[in-house]
């Protein structure tokens, strides 16, 4: 495992320490959450974006250790850090959680493998989304102890696997929400399977109390960890209009979707696909796995079968499937090593070969598509704009950006002052933007009618909000500004930005677009999420796993012509 690890720092680190995945879409968005953690610990109200929102609605213990790490390093290589640190843990929760499965030979194969799968390297280096990649390893190193609690029911087992269930909520609430129970009811359908084979005297009643004992303490330890998350979705739920998604698109209508969020995070792995249907569900092992894969494999298919429009209803408008598809290439791992062991037992290097060759196109298919299908136009510098907002009185007002992509949160992050628009979506309030089924303002013409409506209603109340200054990095918003009063003062970059203004907006004021969280929700909010992680480390390190034979060893029988013949030699 050491060597696994290690082969995992050796793909991904220079990439990461080169930054990378400083462009990807959602990067910059927790860089700036973890900006204000690094702040305002334990006052989770962040005025920078929607006049005002409560970080409570985004659980995020990853970014709470980006915060800390960001005064050693800066904010940039503290998420760089901790995202080397999710794929890190990965191969060795692939590993634990194959191991339930398959042999020890094959869950080294699928631990290699994960390391190279197209799913995660979409997810880090195109998506940038570090929440889906740090909750999935916490969850798959939880559930062999699961395992080992329903089995044998060891006290250490509980307390270690409700912990790591713990630090991953906190993670990545959607994952918990959508995503734990798909790899959990294999998990516990090979314990009653297992069960079953080795005709144990203690009977299935014990495994299912246990497994109640073990839900009921990860749900009663998540409704407190996340306690400030609850309160603010039942004070704010989401009622804006569903905001539209590719990963949700039928990508046999829309071939290059079915590209960009079916082929590149499966890979070589499409190849196998037909092995692992027949192997899945033949095996009786591996069938739990399976049927975990194969609904996870559908959902993640988005609008291209009614199926997930069926299991989650109005949901459905609210998600994006590309972390369905992840979860599917990490439950087909197994069931693919199972396979590959057998190949390479049969053709030897002429099967091990291709399987490598394979796994490095995986993960190198999907860098590649960085470079020809990046998120933004191009980099540029936000530094000139920072400055601006910064000096003089001009924090005074508040700004948008139009153009930007996913600059404005890289803007949002150094700037003092703070703006109407926001990247996160479910947070928002302002009826501007929750009235149009539209994302962020900066992005606003490619949401077509409704992204311009948005706009145009924002504009419209700029004496409202304080909303002096727009920032243009895209000359097609700029007859909507001079008709909405607005004109060019000031231009950086060489042209490329324009900055315009309206003079006689008065300074920003507080709005009453929700509710700063009470003091002591904020503490909670400091404490808990990261506690439950620090918590989970030591529970690990302290209280080590009790080390046992993986593999039965054939012993052999010494008989009188067995003694006869060693004589003989």
């Amino acid at each position: 495992m050491l060597a696994i690890v290690l082969l995992a720092l050796a793909v991904h680190g220079p990439l990461l320490m080169m930054q990378l995945p400083a462009n990807s879409y959602d990067t910059n968005l927790h860089i700036f959450f973890a900006s204000h953690y690094a702040h305002h610990w334990f006052n989770p109200w962040n005025e920078k974006w929607f006049t005002g929102f409560s970080q409570t609605t985004y659980p995020g213990m990853q970014q709470q250790w980006m915060a800390l790490f960001s005064h050693l390093v800066g904010l940039n290589m503290a998420y760089m850090v901790v995202q080397l640190i999710s794929i890190m843990l990965l191969p060795i929760g692939m590993y634990r959680f194959a191991r339930i499965f398959v042999s020890e030979r094959a869950a080294t194969y699928a631990a290699i493998g994960s390391i190279f799968l197209g799913s995660l390297s979409y997810l880090v280096y195109q998506a940038g989304q570090v929440s889906t990649t740090t909750a999935a390893p916490l969850y798959l190193n939880a559930l062999p102890y699961l395992y080992e609690w329903v089995r044998e029911a060891r006290g250490r087992a509980l307390l270690k696997g409700v912990l790591l269930s713990l630090a991953a909520a906190s993670a990545h609430h959607v994952t918990l929400i959508f995503g734990a129970l798909w790899f959990t009811i294999p998990v516990l359908w090979k314990a009653v399977l297992d069960h079953r084979d080795e005709q144990s005297a203690e009977t299935t009643a014990g495994i299912l109390t246990r497994t109640a004992v073990f839900g009921g303490l990860v749900i009663l330890g998540v409704g407190i960890v996340l306690l400030p998350y609850w309160l603010a979705l039942i004070e704010n739920p989401i009622k804006q209009l569903p905001i539209p998604h590719a990963s949700r698109d039928n990508f046999l209508l829309a071939p290059n979707w079915g590209m960009h969020y079916w082929v590149i995070p499966y890979g070589a792995l499409i190849l196998a696909l037909p092995f692992i249907f027949w192997r899945g569900a033949k095996d009786r092992a591996l069938r739990p796995l399976f049927v975990g894969f194969w609904l996870c494999f559908m959902f993640g298919l988005g609008g291209t079968t009614p199926l997930a429009r069926w299991v989650f209803q109005r949901a459905f408008y609210v998600l994006t499937f590309e972390r369905f598809t992840f979860w599917a290439t990490l439950m087909a791992l197994p069931i693919a090593a199972a396979i590959g062991v057998e190949l390479v037992d049969r053709y030897q290097r002429k099967a091990l070969v291709p399987l490598w060759i394979a796994a490095v196109a995986s993960c190198s298919l999907a860098l590649a598509w960085i470079t020809l299908h990046p998120i933004n136009q191009g980099p540029f510098k936000v530094e000139p704009m920072v400055n601006f907002l910064n000096r003089e009185n001009h924090s005074q007002y508040r700004y948008i950006t139009l153009g930007f992509g996913t600059y404005f949160s890289k803007l949002a992050t150094y700037a003092h002052a703070n703006s109407v628009d926001g990247e996160y979506n479910s947070a928002r309030l302002l009826p501007e933007m929750t009235k149009y089924g539209s994302s962020a303002l900066t992005n606003s013409k490619y949401f077509g009618t409704n992204g311009m409506e948005s706009l145009r209603a924002i504009l419209k109340h700029a004496d409202r909000y304080g909303l002096r200054y727009v920032f243009v990095r895209d000359k097609w918003y700029e007859p909507l500004l001079a008709f909405s009063g607005y004109r060019k003062i000031e231009v950086y970059d060489d042209g490329q930005v324009a900055l315009w203004s309206k003079d006689d907006v008065p300074p920003a004021h507080k709005m009453e677009f929700g509710s700063p969280p009470p003091m002591w929700q904020g503490i909670m909010w400091g404490t808990l999420p990261i506690g439950s992680s620090i918590l989970a480390l030591l529970a690990v390190l302290l209280l080590p796993d009790r080390r046992r034979m993986t593999e039965p060893v054939e012993f052999p029988v010494i008989t009188h012509e067995t003694i006869l013949v060693r004589e003989a030699k």
